[in-house]
């Protein structure tokens, strides 16, 4: 039986991925455009990973540069500024999910585990009244396979009776590492290789 759902956040609660792609653009709009469409490729394939991450992959590994602490600090306040108020409109809420926690909230034991920096997701929650829904909200810079660990520990759940429910490879990789089931969502890519939630509408009555 399933009594703890972690959930992801980008891509899963709110399809904030066309506008994070359009701010890494403008955040490196004055770099050249085919190392940019490298990074947006990145992006979109790691949908689960950190900001801070994407950006260090950016100069170190597409653009074979440096890049220290403080200069990824300072891009991810500039990335920050562009998508934070944006992605307050409810316009960017998944309906399918939303419906889901709400109907649900009290039923099972629900989290975030998110990419996405830890204070703006915070705000962004707040904005849109979801905090009320869940146990705990976490994102980055804490990579989210430890902050799996400590959803787990702390709460000491049993990691048969938890699922984790993501749209990226980041997602199942977190899941995995923690030993817990993973289910796909939103992104077909993921719906051959892994368990997959085509519609929450109906599926706690196959799967709980």
């Amino acid at each position: 039986m399933i009594k703890n759902i972690i959930f992801d956040f980008d891509g899963v609660i709110l399809d904030s991925i066309p506008v994070k792609t359009e701010a890494f653009r403008k955040l490196f709009e004055k770099f050249p455009k085919e190392k940019v469409s490298e990074l947006i490729e990145f992006h979109i394939e790691n949908g689960g990973m950190s900001r801070y991450k994407k950006i260090e992959y950016f100069f170190t590994i597409i653009l074979n540069r440096e890049i220290n602490e403080i200069e990824v600090l300072k891009y991810a306040k500039k990335y920050s500024k562009i998508t934070k108020e944006e992605l307050t409109q409810s316009k960017y809420l998944i309906k399918d999910c939303i419906n889901f926690i709400k109907q649900n909230y009290q039923n099972y034991n629900l989290h975030i585990a998110s990419g996405a920096d830890e204070q703006d997701l915070l705000y962004i929650c707040k904005e849109l009244d979801l905090t009320q829904y869940f146990l705990s909200i976490h994102g980055s810079p804490v990579v989210k396979n430890e902050i799996v660990a400590k959803i787990l520990l702390e709460n000491k759940y049993k990691k048969i009776e938890t699922r984790l429910i993501g749209d990226s490879i980041n997602d199942y990789e977190a899941a995995n590492a923690n030993e817990i089931e993973f289910y796909g969502y939103n992104n077909k890519k993921l719906e051959k290789r892994h368990k997959y939630i085509s519609m929450f509408k109906g599926w706690q009555k196959y799967e709980i």
